[in-house]
Formats: C-alpha cells, structure tokens, sequence
C-alpha cells in the first residue's frame, strides 16, 4: 500500500495548510510522533512507546526536543528522532502527526497553543494548564481547530472503570450520590520530590548545556538554580505542587465518573508538617474539600508523609462504589438492602500510558472519542487551582460561572 508521504508531492503538501495536512491520515498509515520535554516523564513514555506500540500500533518518534542538551542526546539515542534545541522547528517539521508534551508545567499552555496553531494533534502531560485563565485560551483554540486532537495526560482515564461507574450512578444505582473521597499519598526518608528521579545532576551548567532563560519562560527572571530546574514541582512558579501533579490524577477521574464540571466552591488545608525546613514552597501535606453543584463533596487526601491509602469510594444514599486494582465494586447500605444489589465490575482497561496513546491514535485515525479531552483537562485545572487558592490565601473560593473564573467566597 502507497504511503500518504509517498505520493503527496512537495507542491501538493505546501499548497494545504498547517492544519489541513495533518488531518490526512489513513488508517494503514505510520503516525509520527515529535516529543517536547525529554526529562523523566518523557522518557518513560518514550520508553513504553518503544517497546510496545512501534511496530504493534504503527508508529514511530521522529523529533525530540530538549534545552538540556544530556536529555537531549539521552533521547536521541533511545528514539533515533532527530534533535531540536527549540521546540517551535520541531512544530515546523511537516512530517509530525503529534506531539507529546511533557514539559514542565508552566510550559503546558504555550506549547498546546503553539501545537495547534501548526497543525499537530498532541497528547500534552497533566494538567492541562497551570491556571484557569490558561485553560480558558486552550479551550478556545481547540475549539477553533476542531478536528486536531487533544489529549490530556491523565492516563487513568484510560482505565473503563471510570465510564462503567458513570452509568451505573446515572442508572440511580447508588441513589442521591453525597460525597467522593480519594487520595494520592506517598512517604519520603528525606525531603519530598528531591528523593531518587529528582536528583540535582552536578554536569548542568547554563549558558554551555541548559538553556535557563527559554526555560524560564514567563515566570519570573532569577539566576539558575538546580533545585528549581530539576524540582521544579517543588516551586509555585512552575508547578500547583501537590495539586498539579497528583491530585489532578484523581479528581479527574472522580469527574468522568459522577459526571461533574465544575466545583461550586472549595477549600485547601495543609502545610509543611514533616518537613518544614524543605526548600519547598509547597505544603507536604494536602487536602481540599470540593463541593459540587449537583450536591456532593469531593475529598482529595495527600501527603508526602504517610502512605497509607484511603478507601476510594463514592457514597450514595442506597449504596457505596468502592474503585479497585480490579474494577470497582457497588455495596447497597443496609437500610437498602431488598432494593439494591451487590455489583462487581471487572475492568478491562488500565491506568497506562500505552493505552491512553493509543486512544489518542485511534481518535486521530477513526474519530474515535477521547478519553480526556479538553474540556475534561479544563475541569481538572479548576478543581485543582481552586483547591491551591484556598490553601494559599486561606480563604473559601468559589466558581463564578457567569466569568468562568475562581473568586474568593
């Protein structure tokens, strides 16, 4: 079978738009994958994309882009993509169907507008954005260009669980569902995100391997600091913490599931409790109570301290779903239990990169939905900054829906 890149002449492909090439994808045909950012979430992604989907799924990573020029080369020698320093040559190569963006937080927004402003699809790491106000502007693009495909990386998503418990909660098995809790917690001997896959690598100096003033984008202009480059996670400018990178994760998941949008209002607790002389400036302890329109509280449980797991549970009237390594299981409360029946759902997806790369393929080749599309990442980035808000001015926030913005109560 003839290729598309095989029989599309050089005046052909320049006569169609950024856009309009990228949507001329068959379904035999090789998909192309450009990677931004090629630190440690990138290569786990590279690797599994390696391993599993290059000859299975049809693919293969052409481009990597890193202003780190050890990542960079440690990129190239395990994709064989050909190296950019500047992530806007890589948008400009042609060849690339879609970009995997696993940049830094802060980095999120930009590269999205910028991905699809060149006509790429792109799977773009959690959170979508580090702000509202962010998300707002992803949401207009995407809308504008909508036959580019957007997936957010929350690859739990991926897992059928989630859209199973949806029609089993719109079905009025749990009756009036009242309150969803669900943690994501973990210990550390030492300070937390500066244990083992966030050591400080003695070899980066800017100005001569690491390009510090493009990674700093438009967060403020300081000196070079390892610990912010290489944890940056740690640091308000570039990260929501706790929130951003774990949290998102879970109420995302609690969202597809029950159905939700947006919170109605919030509030954030916490602090550094077991490590108050970190660096960090975010807490190591977090929770955020989120109550929804449709009348319920979402509980999000964190630490950086203790490890033991919550129950993840959404609680109806008439009974309790508790998720699982399996699936999920429905339990009637015992005031109920003539009316409702036990349930035990066996799922057959998974919380896996691979999987969640693949829906994205199967979306750009046969329409197939998204599993976290943009509206979805857009519900995650509220919840989360309206959690970190409160937290951070110690205050109730609210959702002014008529603005589409997070305003104290």
């Amino acid at each position: 079978m003839v290729s598309r890149r095989s029989f599309l002449t050089a005046t052909t492909a320049a006569a169609f738009s950024a856009s309009s090439y990228a949507r001329i994808i068959g379904a035999n045909d090789r998909i192309l994958i450009g990677v931004i950012g090629c630190g440690g979430m990138a290569t786990g992604h590279m690797t599994s994309i390696k391993r599993r989907m290059v000859e299975q799924d049809n693919v293969q990573m052409v481009a990597v882009c890193d202003l780190y020029d050890k990542r960079l080369d440690a990129a190239v020698q395990l994709t064989g993509g050909k190296p950019y320093k500047r992530y806007e040559e890589l948008l400009a190569n042609k060849d690339i169907d879609y970009v995997l963006n696993a940049t830094p937080e802060h980095w999120h927004c930009r590269i999205i507008l910028d991905a699809i402003d060149a006509g790429k699809h792109l799977y773009s790491e959690k959170p979508m954005t580090r702000t509202v106000e962010q998300a707002k502007k992803v949401i207009a693009k995407a809308q504008s260009n909508p036959k580019l495909k957007v997936q957010i990386g929350v690859q739990g998503t991926s897992d059928n669980s989630y859209i199973e418990a949806n029609k089993y909660i719109k079905d009025g098995v749990l009756g009036k569902v009242v309150l969803a809790q669900i943690d994501y917690s973990r210990n550390h001997l030492g300070d937390f995100f500066a244990s083992p896959g966030f050591e400080i690598d003695a070899d980066a100096k800017p100005g001569v391997n690491i390009d510090w003033k493009t990674w700093l984008g438009d967060t403020p202009k300081r000196a070079f600091d390892p610990d912010r480059f290489f944890r940056w996670r740690r640091y308000w400018d570039y990260s929501g913490g706790i929130s951003g990178d774990l949290f998102v994760h879970r109420v995302t998941r609690l969202i597809k599931s029950m159905g939700l949008k947006f919170p109605e209002k919030g509030v954030g607790a916490g602090g550094k409790f077991a490590f108050p002389d970190s660096k960090a400036e975010i807490p190591d302890t977090l929770n955020f109570l989120l109550d929804y329109p449709e009348g319920l509280t979402v509980q999000l449980i964190s630490s950086m301290a203790n490890s033991r797991k919550v129950d993840h549970l959404i609680r109806g009237h008439k009974a309790t779903l508790e998720f699982t390594n399996a699936g999920f299981t429905i339990t009637p409360e015992g005031l109920f239990r003539n009316e409702a029946k036990e349930v035990t759902y066996k799922k057959t997806g998974a919380e896996d990169v691979v999987l969640h790369h693949r829906n994205l393929q199967n979306a750009i080749r046969k329409d197939e939905p998204l599993n976290c599309d943009v509206n979805l990442g857009y519900y995650g980035v509220v919840a989360s900054e309206m959690g970190n808000l409160s937290y951070r001015q110690q205050k109730y926030m609210k959702w002014d829906s008529a603005k589409q913005r997070i305003v104290r109560a």
